[in-house]
């Protein structure tokens, strides 16, 4: 499934230039005209990226950038603000308030796909001794250990391999059925809520980093934490 992008510009030639070109880079984009309407949009699906002007009419892009830091803290949204605002004020000020990236205009719109794509590789590598490691949770297949913000956690055989199917595509979105059949089989006869409850107590043991395991309505989960971080 592409990765899937808000895009907010009032300026509407800027707007359908750059949707179009990262559709044809593979990824799929819902472009916006204003940041409150963008805003709305993440009650019912959240992106990977966004990518915000700052002069837009209404709420402004540092606004919309704080609005988002503070209602999804910790779920990994990437978001970059591409305006013609080019001082090293302007641009100190959107990476304090937690952009991961800055882009002028005028700008290349190459050089902002390799942007976008360099953001969100998001595979989780693993380290020396086979654990793998996404934001604050570490899992090891072999010893069959999960840690979270390095405290043990404990979980049944299922959240183990819930928790190890999401980490190992980590940003990518996993249906519920698929979940069901590589985890319970073929022949479990149970639906996809057995899934549902084991996300959710899942969810429970790993305290804070729980909130990176997202509901993808009608789909499935998938877990978007940043590994920025990651060792």
């Amino acid at each position: 499934m592409p990765r899937l992008i808000y895009h907010v510009e009032d300026d509407p030639s800027i707007r359908e230039l750059i949707q179009y070109a990262l559709v044809n880079a593979g990824f799929e984009v819902k472009s916006f005209e204003s940041a409150e309407e963008m805003l709305s949009a993440f009650s019912l699906c959240l992106p990977d990226l966004v990518i915000l002007d700052i002069m837009l009419p209404g709420t402004d892009g540092i606004e919309a950038l704080k609005a988002i830091r503070a209602h999804y803290a910790g779920v990994g949204v990437k978001v970059f603000m591409l305006t013609a605002k080019a001082s090293e004020v302007n641009k100190i000020t959107g990476l304090d308030y937690g952009a991961d990236d800055y882009i002028t205009k005028p700008f290349s719109v190459l050089e902002l796909i390799a942007r976008v794509r360099a953001h969100l590789r998001q595979a989780a590598a693993p380290l020396k001794d086979g654990t793998i490691v996404a934001g604050g949770i570490k899992l090891n297949p072999s010893a069959h250990t999960v840690f979270s913000d390095e405290a043990p956690v404990e979980l049944t055989g299922k959240e183990f391999e819930l928790l190890y199917a999401l980490v190992k595509k980590a940003g990518e979105v996993i249906k519920r059925e698929d979940l069901v059949r590589d985890i319970w089989g073929y022949e479990y006869f149970g639906d996809s809520r057995t899934v549902d409850i084991h996300i959710k107590n899942l969810r429970g043991k790993l305290g804070k980093n729980g909130d990176c395991i997202v509901s993808i309505r009608g789909v499935g989960y998938k877990l978007v934490v940043s590994l920025a971080n990651s060792e």
